[in-house]
């Protein structure tokens, strides 16, 4: 069985940026998810699609093909008083590279990095940690599968789409 859409996917891998190992997964816990339903970059399911259980993979993911370049629109100055809780600031929270979880002007959840700190203001990074970053990826599959009648009615309860035929994400 190969990997393509609509199937039950297990690999383990290891991701390098720069030569430095950020994410290591194994064999005795992959990484499981269903292909063609936008769980993973969409060039990085281009470079495993077709392959059998025991094929390896090795790849490299341009940062234009991953998360992005570093767009300096990401970088947002925000005023210290819009941290306050009752009239306080925590200034924990400012410390450079913490995350800090927030929301934007429509009430999604996104998390900004602390990338500077001054007297009344904070400079927020909003870009995806691994923005600017070439992928390297080597890898196993470890399973390839049928979904069950299960995933497959999950799937169908998460799909929000108008018409699942003009997305192909309900089989």
């Amino acid at each position: 069985m190969k990997i393509e859409n609509n199937k039950s996917i297990a690999l383990s891998y290891v991701l390098k940026v720069n030569g430095e190992t950020i994410e290591t997964v194994n064999r005795e816990n992959p990484m499981r998810f269903i292909f063609g339903q936008g769980y993973l970059l969409p060039s990085f399911e281009e470079n495993i699609k077709g392959k059998k259980i025991g094929d390896t993979f090795a790849f490299e993911l341009k940062a234009a093909d991953a998360y992005g370049e570093i767009d300096n629109d990401a970088f947002v100055e925000l005023s210290k008083n819009i941290f306050e809780i009752d009239g306080k600031i925590d200034e924990t929270l400012f410390i450079v590279g913490n995350v800090i979880p927030m929301h934007d002007s429509q009430g999604n959840l996104l998390n900004g990095t602390v990338d500077s700190i001054s007297d009344a203001a904070i400079v927020m990074n909003f870009n995806h940690p691994l923005a600017g970053c070439d992928l390297d990826f080597t890898g196993e599959v470890v399973d390839v599968r049928d979904i069950t009648a299960e995933e497959l009615a999950e799937l169908q309860n998460s799909c929000n789409h108008s018409n699942c035929a003009d997305c192909n994400c309900c089989g």
